[in-house]
């Protein structure tokens, strides 16, 4: 079992074919999974605005 093995993963890597043990599928809804992860690690990384304390009036 290895890169010459059409029937494992590996092997389907190498011929660059898909089947039951390499779902065009399951890879399509796993790189989504990954792409939202980012999405929304990027939106908390990014801090909020500080606001600025207000001015005295000078009396």
């Amino acid at each position: 079992m290895g890169r010459g093995d059409k029937k494992s993963t590996k092997g389907k890597r190498t011929k660059g074919s898909y089947g039951v043990t390499r779902s065009k599928n399951a890879i399509k809804a796993r790189m989504k999974r990954a792409t939202s992860k980012k999405g929304t690690a990027e939106a908390a990384a990014t801090p909020a605005k500080k606001r600025t304390p207000a001015k005295k009036k000078a009396e």
